[in-house]
């Protein structure tokens, strides 16, 4: 009973969708970073073209999942079975792109769903999504890796604050980080004892553990990566000239940085950026497009992330590096959909 209902469905769906792939777009999500999430998802939405594939918008909100189509059209999306009634019909996503910035697509929650209906996404898998997600335990992975890092001092929310202790530990100044954010929400830079307290408690309104890192001095730069047939393919590297004292949200999303791509870097020290970004690639196990973060410290690289859900907004850098490297945007989004159909997570 279920393969001959299965197949009137996929029936249905070929003669509805002129057999177009079915996509679903996943973004908002449940952090800070819902409204970055729901422009860079509507860019992809924008940029998949409707000859190739049939796309709608999953729009993740706490309370509910919402499919919607090209015209607006709202549908309720069964999170049991990851489908959703059109015309009285089941429709099965044959794929879904993840834009999802924060939970529950950067943490593995996604992943995870998708995962037990077998439904192939354009994201790492849960347990890869997990350890990207936390700073403190992918800063130590890739320490071990031999990549260099800065130095950092971790805190839990309820721990005493011992002021001497971060100082004697990461220095001053410092930048007091939540554990699990992004879009350089909740990062606070303290360039005094003074400073540190309210730092904190400033960082732990976006998350109960924080990281503490001292300050590196030099070039910031920031590497997209992704795979294709199999083999790590490195974007252009960015230099980032913030206007403000480091790369804020204000810096990257209000205008407030200069950005060039491809960075002012002579050869040799651009091969060293790549091949520890392929490195990171591979090693980390990482699927689709992810983004690396260095400051290069008298001509060393120093990871400070791996954003594994980067922006895709018009003011992201990512479409930035896709244009320098002579790619257009709708090939380049469509070969994340096909490099993640070629096997499920």
């Amino acid at each position: 009973m279920g393969f001959r209902i299965n197949f009137k469905c996929n029936t249905f769906v070929k003669s509805l969708f002129m057999g177009k792939k079915v996509v679903g777009v996943a973004m908002g999500g449940h952090s800070s970073e819902r409204e970055i999430s729901l422009e860079s998802g509507s860019t992809v939405f924008q940029f998949l073209p409707s000859a190739k594939w049939k796309c709608f918008k999953i729009v993740v909100d706490f309370d509910q999942w919402t499919v919607v189509d090209t015209q607006e059209n709202t549908y309720s999306l069964n999170l049991k079975n990851f489908t959703f009634q059109m015309e009285g019909k089941t429709v099965h996503f044959d794929v879904i792109f993840n834009a999802i910035h924060g939970a529950p697509g950067e943490d593995g929650e996604l992943a995870k769903k998708l995962a037990l209906q077998k439904i192939p996404h354009t994201s790492c898998n849960q347990s890869i999504a997990e350890l990207t997600f936390d700073k403190r335990e992918c800063l130590k992975k890739v320490k071990d890796l031999g990549v260099p890092v800065a130095k950092s001092f971790l805190f839990d929310k309820g721990d005493v604050i011992n002021i001497d202790a971060i100082e004697k530990k990461v220095g001053l100044p410092c930048f007091v980080k939540p554990n699990s954010s992004g879009s350089s929400y909740g990062i606070v830079k303290a360039y005094k004892k003074k400073d540190l307290e309210d730092a904190i408690h400033t960082a732990l309104k976006e998350d109960d553990q924080l990281i503490i890192e001292s300050e590196l001095v030099g070039m910031e730069i920031s590497v997209g990566a992704y795979a294709v047939e199999g083999e790590v393919k490195v974007l252009p590297i960015t230099e980032i000239i913030s206007e403000n004292d480091f790369f804020d949200y204000d810096a990257k999303y209000n205008g407030k940085s200069e950005e060039i791509t491809p960075a002012r870097l002579d050869e040799v020290l651009t091969n060293k950026v790549n091949t520890i970004v392929e490195k990171l690639y591979e090693k980390l196990k990482l699927k689709g497009v992810c983004r690396s973060e260095f400051i290069i410290v008298g001509g060393i690289p120093h990871l400070l992330e791996v954003n594994t859900i980067p922006g895709l907004t018009a003011a992201s850098l990512i479409p930035q590096q896709v244009k320098a490297a002579g790619i257009e945007l709708t090939d380049f989004f469509e070969s994340l959909l096909s490099e993640a159909m070629k096997k499920n997570s």
